[in-house]
């Protein structure tokens, strides 16, 4: 038995497999999501190809495709959450993490992709790359304490 490489925790002959090879369709936008990832994985850029919508293939580089898959290293999928794209929706979202090593070290990949179904089956149609959240900072007061722990107010501690 061989784990698939989507993280599902199944039997790649049960998961992801037979939906690359054409033997069944994805029932959700999430499998789809997860059987794209996994052939980044097995380099199985056809399905890649054919699993995205037509009217969003313009532009789609079949080599560069290939060889990224190829000389990256694969660590992983996190799907971080999903939004419609059920068995019986036309169109659903899935966010997630694709975490990889390339030439320039490790790497994470955080996108919304989009899903839509044409003619009973899930495609991909596009992504939107998921910006870090800004740090937010809580300013301290100069009479509260510190909050390095010594006891000692801000202005008395640190703040100095």
């Amino acid at each position: 038995m061989t784990s698939c490489p989507c993280g599902s925790g199944n039997d790649f002959a049960a998961c992801c497999q037979p939906i690359i090879a054409g033997k069944k369709k994805a029932e959700t936008a999430e499998q789809l999501m997860r059987a794209r990832y996994t052939a980044h994985v097995e380099v199985e850029v056809d399905f890649l190809f054919d699993s995205t919508h037509p009217d969003y293939r313009e532009g789609y580089d079949h080599k560069g495709t290939r060889v990224w898959a190829e000389k990256s290293e694969w660590h992983g999928l996190e799907i971080v959450d999903t939004t419609l794209g059920g068995p019986k929706d036309e169109q659903g979202e899935v966010e997630f993490i694709a975490r990889f090593r390339d030439q320039q070290g490790l790497r994470s990949h955080h996108e919304r992709g989009q899903f839509k179904r044409k003619r009973g089956r899930w495609l991909f149609t596009e992504g939107t790359m998921v910006k870090p959240r800004p740090l937010s900072v809580t300013k301290i007061g100069r009479n509260e304490p510190c909050t390095c722990g010594s006891g000692l107010k801000y202005k008395k501690c640190c703040g100095k």
